[in-house]
This record gives C-alpha cells, sequence and structure tokens, in this order.
C-alpha cells in the first residue's frame, strides 16, 4: 500500500513504478494521510523504518519492454495515426501556456486534451466515485474511451499524469498508458507546441 500526504499526486507515481517492474499487488490509500488521520489512524514517529532491513525491490519486468509506457518517437507516431488520444494532466493555465514555473518553454503537446489531475479527486481530497470518473473521462474522450488501451497520459515530468492514469483504473477503464517523458522530455528534443485551449 502506498500513500503520500494527500492528494495521492506522488503515490500514485509510486503505484505505476511498482506496477511498471512488475510488482501487480499494489494499492493506493485514497486521500492519503490527511484521510487516515482523519479516520481516526494511528500515528508512528521513528527514525527508522520497521521491519525488515532490506527493502530493496527486485524487477520483475525490464522496464524499457514494458507495454505500459511510450517515448516521444512512439508518441508522435501514434498522435500522427490517431492511434493515441493524449490527456495532459497539467493545471489549466500551463497547459494553455499562460504560465511555465519549471519549463524553459510554455504551452502543450499538440493534439493534447486537459485534464488536471486535480478534477479525480473529491472535496475530501479523495477519488471520486467509479461512476463518477467514468461518466467525465468517457466524455472527455470520446470514442477513445471504449478502447483505453489508445489514451495516453502526460504532464510536466511524468508524475501527475499517473494519476489520471490510476483514476482512469478505478473508473473501470482499463490499459491506459503513460509518456514517460512528458512535456519536459518533449520540448528538450526541440519538438513543436501549441498553445491556448484544444479544440477537442
Amino acid at each position: 500500500v502506498v500513500y503520500d500526504h494527500g492528494p495521492g499526486a506522488l503515490a500514485g507515481r509510486l503505484w505505476w513504478l511498482l506496477r511498471a517492474i512488475g510488482h501487480r499487488q499494489v494499492q493506493l490509500l485514497d486521500g492519503g494521510l490527511q484521510a487516515w488521520k482523519a479516520a481516526g489512524g494511528e500515528l508512528e514517529v521513528a527514525s527508522e523504518p520497521s521491519g525488515a532491513a532490506d527493502s530493496s525491490l527486485v524487477a520483475a519486468a525490464e522496464f524499457g519492454d514494458w507495454p505500459g509506457w511510450l517515448d516521444n518517437q512512439a508518441l508522435s507516431a501514434g498522435l500522427a495515426s490517431g492511434q493515441w488520444r493524449l490527456l495532459d494532466a497539467r493545471e489549466a493555465a500551463r497547459y494553455r501556456g499562460e504560465i511555465e514555473p519549471i519549463d524553459p518553454i510554455a504551452g502543450h503537446i499538440p493534439g493534447a486534451l486537459n485534464r488536471p489531475f486535480s478534477d479525480n479527486l473529491d472535496a475530501s481530497g479523495c477519488f471520486k466515485p467509479p461512476g463518477q470518473l467514468r461518466d467525465e473521462f468517457v466524455e472527455l474522450l470520446g470514442e477513445y474511451a471504449l478502447t483505453p488501451e489508445r489514451v495516453v497520459h502526460q504532464c510536466g515530468s511524468g508524475v501527475t499524469a499517473c494519476h489520471n492514469l490510476l483514476a482512469m483504473e478505478v473508473a473501470g477503464l482499463h490499459g491506459s498508458k503513460l509518456h514517460a517523458p512528458s512535456w519536459s522530455g518533449w520540448i528538450a528534443e526541440g519538438r513543436e507546441f501549441a498553445t491556448g485551449q484544444a479544440a477537442g
């Protein structure tokens, strides 16, 4: 079980990484530490983790051979052919290119739709119900929701995109993929970009 302080963006990345190297029995604590404390869960203060001293993980599959992620070349080719539908998990202002606090270029990958990862959460910071998430993704993705394995997620660096990927899994839309380089890796290669709101 993985968690963070909430709302699950960092824990979602760890969930994806563990699955990427072959560990399939991975769960995320909905709402994270904040929800745990709100539910009266106990906390432990320790300088060292309890349990076994050896916390190393052994990969069950080579990361590069895992079909759950795409590099820039594969994404570009798939977007051109219509194979992929790309979702950008960054906040709307970054997606539109109005602000960019991290990378030297502001904007988004041409053809990407915007779904800020925070849209997956309710007012308490937990995931919305599966049915509601499904309805929202279906409305956004259209026909691509019928083949969720053709959906690819990205963000700034590939972290919050995992939250959208996990939300689709929660919604019963299985098999979507991660654009691992995300925006930072895309523009680092000098690839074309767009600003403003996508036409859909």
